[in-house]
C-alpha cells in the first residue's frame, strides 16, 4: 500500500481521481447482485424514487469510493496543502468554542463524501482531532490507515478505548465519532430514520451528557471540481434531565434527522452498500418493530402489505 501510495503522489491528483472511480466503475460490475439488492432497496426505501433511479445512486455511491481511495493514498502530499482541497465551512463555530473552554468536544459525522479528509482539514485549522476507529481485521491495512491517519495529523483510537476518549476530551482534543453504523441492539438506541424505525449508535450523545461537552454535526461534501466543502453546525447541548435514556434518546434522534438531511441533498455520496437495518431485521422481533414504529408515529403499514 505504501508502494502504491507513493506511486500515486508521484501523479496528478485530477487524473488519479479520475483513475480511481474509472476502477471503482469497473468494480461495480463485479459486485455481488445480493448486495446491489441491498444498495437500491435501501434507497427506495429511503427516498422513494424509481429503481432505476437508486441503481444510479447507488452506482454513484459506490464509484465515489474509489476517489475516497486514491485521496486517502494521496495524503503524503495532501497534508502540506489540504486548504486548497477542503474548504472548511463553519469553522468559527469550534474556534469560538475552543478560545473558551479547556474541555475538549465531540464531532459527529457519517460515512458521506471522503470523511477520511476531515481529521485533516480539521488538523489544519488548529482543531486536535481523535478519531475513533474500528480496527481491520488485516493488521497490515489497520497498521497503513492509521499511520496515514495520523500523518495528517488525526489521533486515531478505537471503539474500546472509551476510556482514553475521556481522558482526551478532558484535556481539550475533539472527539471524532462516525455514528450512522448498524450496531447490536444492546449497544444502541432506536429511533426514526428515514420513516423507519432504526438502532442507532448513542456515543456522541452519551458522551456529551456525561462529559458536559457540546456536540458538533459535521459533513463533507464533493464539489464539482473534485474539492471537498466541509461544514461544521451550530454546537448542540444534551439536555440533563432525571432520566438519563430519555435524554440521550432525544439528542441521538436530532442528530439522526440531521445525518439524514445531510444524505438526502447529497444522496450520491452516503455509504448505501451498509446493512443499515440488518439489527432490526435479525436482533428484534416484527412484534417489536411494530412497536417502535407506533411509538415513534411511523406508519408503514402500506409497505409491510
Amino acid at each position: 500500500m505504501k508502494c502504491l501510495s507513493a506511486v500515486i503522489c508521484l501523479l496528478p491528483l485530477k487524473f488519479c481521481l479520475t483513475l480511481g472511480r474509472g476502477l471503482a466503475r469497473l468494480l461495480w460490475l463485479f459486485l455481488p447482485a445480493k448486495r446491489k439488492r441491498l444498495a437500491t432497496g435501501n434507497i427506495i426505501r429511503c427516498l422513494n424514487v424509481s429503481s432505476e433511479e437508486a441503481n444510479r445512486i447507488a452506482r454513484e455511491s459506490t464509484v465515489q469510493l474509489g476517489a475516497l481511495f486514491v485521496e486517502v493514498l494521496y495524503f503524503p502530499k495532501l497534508k502540506g496543502n489540504m486548504a486548497s482541497h477542503v474548504k472548511v465551512v463553519g469553522l468559527e463555530h469550534l474556534t469560538r468554542y475552543k478560545s473558551s473552554s479547556d474541555k475538549g468536544a465531540v464531532i459527529m459525522t457519517g460515512h458521506n463524501d471522503n470523511w477520511e479528509l476531515m481529521g485533516g482539514a480539521f488538523a489544519q485549522n488548529g482543531i486536535p482531532l481523535v478519531g475513533v476507529a474500528k480496527k481491520q481485521k488485516s493488521e497490515g491495512a489497520d497498521k497503513f490507515i492509521n499511520e496515514f491517519r495520523t500523518l495528517i495529523g488525526m489521533h486515531v483510537t478505537y471503539r474500546s478505548g472509551v476510556r482514553e476518549m475521556y481522558k482526551m476530551l478532558d484535556e481539550g482534543h475533539f472527539i471524532g465519532l462516525i455514528m450512522d453504523q448498524d450496531v447490536g441492539r444492546d449497544d444502541g438506541v432506536v429511533v426514526k430514520f428515514f420513516n423507519q424505525a432504526t438502532n442507532f449508535v448513542t456515543g456522541a450523545a452519551s458522551m456529551s451528557r456525561f462529559r458536559k461537552v457540546p456536540i458538533f454535526p459535521a459533513f463533507m461534501h464533493r464539489n464539482s471540481d473534485g474539492t471537498h466543502t466541509l461544514e461544521i453546525f451550530p454546537p448542540l447541548m444534551v439536555e440533563r434531565t432525571t432520566d438519563k435514556h430519555a435524554d440521550i434518546k432525544r439528542m441521538t434522534q436530532r442528530l439522526a434527522t440531521l445525518l439524514e438531511e445531510h444524505i438526502r441533498k447529497y444522496p450520491d455520496e452516503w455509504f448505501w452498500l451498509h446493512d443499515r437495518w440488518k439489527s432490526m431485521h435479525v436482533e428484534f422481533e416484527p412484534e417489536e418493530v411494530a412497536e417502535f414504529e407506533k411509538a415513534l408515529g411511523i406508519d408503514n403499514s402500506v409497505r409491510r402489505a
